[in-house]
């Protein structure tokens, strides 16, 4: 994952300060690319320790149109958690009560988070995030452009126009009330040789924490997608619009780029698999997955 590596060191060493909604304060560059040759192993950092199990979760949840939490959260992921859970403080007036990321606001968290998982109703409440990724995904206006593109890759796979897009700006104001607008914003399929490639392309990304997510998710999908059109995964290429470090990761940062990767995992799909609403958490296993400690950082909400 040397390109991951290289992306911090470039924020790090040619990056420029700027503000952001959060307040936290950013390094950030405008424009730069990675490219992941996915017969050469399954793209996952290997310099701290990533949570795949809430990889394969989002995406699944992403894939079958889910937008709320309560999926997420009955499978032990939590890494949504941040914004429906701020949302409710601030709709229900406890947000002066609970400051954010203190031990009381993390104490209230798994009081949320319980009664997400167990209360349907209020899960129905304060759970759902909007019209975010998965529902663009499956239902843009109308549209379902995830078995759409499917199908345009089995008839025309020369097409230049496989695309699937989550920025749909009459939903973005609905977004913002609860979670985020997309990050990861729109992706493209691309067909030779018998070989399928994937650009995402991301206006949003935050380096630390974020993007070793995005990179293992999309990675998959584009191993997915080729199984189910009957190809071989080729290159995934990120594509990055603004891409930044956090101040307050900054101290991790340096701590990660000290470690020397090691080699890349292979990931092994259940060859049963023909269809890519079908698939389900056990239809995958890492291989040979060597990494680093985790290193903790907070999410900027």
């Amino acid at each position: 994952m040397k390109q991951y590596l290289d992306l911090m060191r470039h924020i790090r060493d040619c990056g420029v300060s700027k503000e952001d909604r959060t307040g936290t304060g950013t390094r950030s560059v405008f424009g730069y690319q990675m490219r992941f040759d996915l017969a050469e192993g399954f793209p996952l950092v290997t310099t701290k320790k990533v949570h795949l199990k809430s990889i394969i979760h989002e995406l699944l949840w992403f894939i079958r149109g889910d937008t709320n939490i309560r999926y997420l959260v009955q499978n032990g992921v939590n890494i949504w958690n941040d914004w429906p859970f701020q949302s409710w403080l601030n709709q229900t007036g406890q947000a002066d009560d609970f400051p954010m990321y203190t031990p009381l606001w993390r104490e209230q968290m798994k009081v949320f988070v319980e009664r997400i998982k167990e209360d349907e109703e209020f899960a129905s409440s304060y759970g759902d995030l909007g019209p975010v990724y998965g529902h663009q995904w499956r239902n843009f206006e109308g549209v379902d452009q995830l078995a759409q593109v499917v199908e345009d890759i089995k008839a025309n796979p020369d097409s230049r126009r496989l695309l699937v897009s989550a920025w749909n700006p009459k939903d973005l104001p609905v977004m913002v009330k609860s979670g985020l607008p997309p990050c990861h914003s729109l992706f493209q399929f691309y067909v030779t040789e018998g070989r399928l490639s994937c650009q995402l392309y991301q206006r949003s990304a935050d380096v630390f924490l974020g993007v070793p997510f995005n990179i293992a998710s999309y990675a998959l999908l584009t191993m997915m997608v080729a199984q189910v059109t009957g190809l071989k995964p080729g290159d995934f290429v990120h594509t990055f619009g603004d891409a930044h470090l956090y101040s307050n990761h900054l101290e991790q940062v340096e701590e990660q780029l000290g470690r020397q990767p090691f080699p890349l995992p292979t990931m092994a799909i259940n060859p049963d698999v023909s269809d890519l609403f079908a698939f389900r958490f056990e239809d995958f296993e890492l291989q040979g997955y060597q990494a680093h400690p985790h290193i903790s950082a907070p999410v900027a909400v």
